[in-house]
Order: structure tokens, then sequence, then C-alpha cells
């Protein structure tokens, strides 16, 4: 597949923002303590670079169709799937959290919580140029 200009950035935030991530992790604890955050951050990684595949195929495919309300509908299932895709690594890590170090809970969000700032960083990008 063929990624868009956006999504390759997106996709070069992400992959440069998790060694920062774990390295900052890695800091932070001292020890050898930091690899269940940095396998909580991998996942979360693992699960948006996922999603940017799947949002990349999904605008595609609206934008071959030509039926405006079957596109909106596409779009909007498409959309609870992304978000049930985050629900499947959130929660087994919540759940995880009682079981395991806190690191693979936190390590998990903050890996989620990176799509979001990749997002920003290409909003920021496309501005400058």
């Amino acid at each position: 597949m063929k990624l868009s200009d956006a999504a390759k950035k997106m996709l070069l935030i992400l992959l440069a923002a998790l060694p920062l991530l774990v390295g900052a992790a890695a800091l932070f604890y001292r020890s050898w303590a930091f690899l269940p955050f940095a396998g909580g951050a991998l996942l979360g990684t693992a699960i948006n670079i996922a999603k940017i595949f799947l949002l990349e195929r999904t605008v595609k495919k609206i934008a071959a169709m030509e039926n405006k309300d079957k596109a909106v509908n596409y779009a909007r299932i498409q959309s609870l799937l992304r978000f049930l895709l985050t629900a499947l690594v959130a929660v087994p890590a919540f759940a995880i959290r009682y079981g395991l170090p806190p690191g693979v809970f936190w390590g998990a969000a903050a890996g989620v919580l990176m799509y979001q700032f990749a997002v920003y960083g290409i909003k920021f990008s496309l501005k400058k140029g």
C-alpha cells in the first residue's frame, strides 16, 4: 500500500518518539525495571502504526465511493473499529497493571497517546510547508 506524505510523517514521528520515550523511562527507573514500561510503549506504538494504515485505507476507500451516505457510514464504522483496537490494548494493560509492574499500563498509555502527538506534529508541519 502506498502511503500519503502525511501518513509517512506520522509514522516517522511515532518511530522517532518511541526510543525517546523508552530512553526517558530508562533514565527514570535507572534499572531493568523500565522493561515493562518499554514493552507497553512498544505495544501502544504498534497499535498506532496499525491505526495509521487503517486510516489510510479508509480515506482511499471513501474517496473512491460515489454515494455520500455510504461513505459517511463507512467512515463511522472504521472510526469505531480503530477505537476498539485502542481499547484492545488499553483494557488488558490496565488489567495486567495489578498483576505485573505498573510500568506496563503506563507504557501502553504513553504509546497510545503518541498518536495524538503525531497528529499535532503533522498539523504544525503542514502549516510551515
